[in-house]
C-alpha cells in the first residue's frame, strides 16, 4: 500500500454555495468517512463548514 493510498488528495467545498474550494489530503485510516472542517471562505467573509468533494 502506497502513501497515497492513506492519503488521497482530497477537495473541500464551500456549503455556503460560493464556489469556493480548499486543496487537502485526509488520512483514510482515521476519517474513512467525508472529511467536514470548518474554514474561511473569502467571498462571504466568514468561517463556514467545508465538505469533502468527490
Amino acid at each position: 500500500m502506497s502513501a497515497n493510498d492513506i492519503r488521497p488528495i482530497v477537495k473541500l467545498r464551500s456549503t455556503a454555495n460560493t464556489g469556493y474550494t480548499y486543496v487537502t489530503r485526509k488520512n483514510r485510516r482515521n476519517n474513512p468517512d467525508r472529511l467536514v472542517l470548518r474554514k474561511y471562505d473569502p467571498i462571504v467573509r466568514r468561517h463556514v463548514e467545508f465538505r469533502e468533494d468527490r
